[in-house]
């Protein structure tokens, strides 16, 4: 079971910025063969949350206030380690991406992209698909919103 935390940018030691990086990298772009900026300067803006167990990071989200990302308050980056995954890790790191959002922000509507393929899972957390798909980084995705 992971340790959860929160922490803002300037908060981060170098070895958990380093190790939010390494899992974004390893999902995002060397799993998913999506060459993208992943160092998109809003790590800075973003509140970090980590999953960490075992001293390492097995599951990240980045949380933005409205208006720091989209209109809405936002989860981001939302991702599970691929040998964590059959541990339902995605579920936990979701409530707590969203009662984060509560505790930090007050209680908001939140706006996530959400890559396609998973938009049931982001459903089953209270989200609704809203617009049509669209392609980021050549990956479809669904704009959702959860009231």
């Amino acid at each position: 079971m992971p340790q959860w935390k929160i922490k803002a940018f300037k908060e981060l030691s170098l070895e958990e910025l380093y190790e939010c990086l390494r899992l974004r990298s390893e999902v995002f772009i060397s799993e998913q063969n999506c060459v993208y900026n992943d160092v998109d300067n809003k790590d800075q803006v973003a509140f970090h949350l980590m999953g960490v167990e075992n001293g390492k990071t097995v599951a990240y989200a980045r949380l933005f206030d409205q208006g720091k990302y989209f209109d809405l308050a936002s989860i981001g980056r939302v991702v599970v380690a691929q040998d964590s995954r059959s541990k339902a890790y995605g579920h936990e790191l979701m409530k707590e991406a969203i009662s984060g959002i509560k505790t930090l922000f007050g209680s908001q509507r939140i706006k996530i992209s959400a890559q396609l393929y998973l938009k049931k899972f982001y459903e089953s957390h209270g989200f609704v698909a809203v617009g049509d798909q669209y392609l980021e980084d050549d990956i479809p995705h669904i704009q959702m919103i959860r009231d």
